[in-house]
């Protein structure tokens, strides 16, 4: 189990931002580029590292980093989709042909 302080990162080689706790990689969230947006595709905790809140610990600091580029999301990943769906603060980052969805 890990007990270091999760750390969001973004990895633009692999494609994705990775969430590392006590220096692994536990989880990542796949994107692709799409016009001035990123495309949320998929997130993936590794087994023996969920149910520890690390999905929305990995969600909330891509959406973040994100928002401090001034980038937006389309989030296709339901995992995504859903977490912007129960905070709503995160809706000015959704791409915004898709925000009336998630306000």
């Amino acid at each position: 189990m890990a007990t270091g302080e999760p750390v969001v990162a973004d990895s633009p080689e692999a494609r994705r931002f990775e969430l590392r706790a006590d220096g692994e990689v536990v989880g990542w969230i796949d994107y692709l580029p799409a016009g001035a947006s990123l495309i949320f595709a998929h997130t993936e905790i590794l087994p023996g590292h969920e149910q520890q809140g690390f999905g929305s610990v990995l969600v909330r600091g891509a959406l973040d980093e994100m928002r401090r580029r001034g980038s937006t999301v389309i989030p296709s990943c339901p995992f995504t989709a859903a977490f912007i769906q129960r905070h709503p603060e995160y809706a000015d980052v959704v791409d915004p042909s898709l925000r009336d969805r998630f306000a």
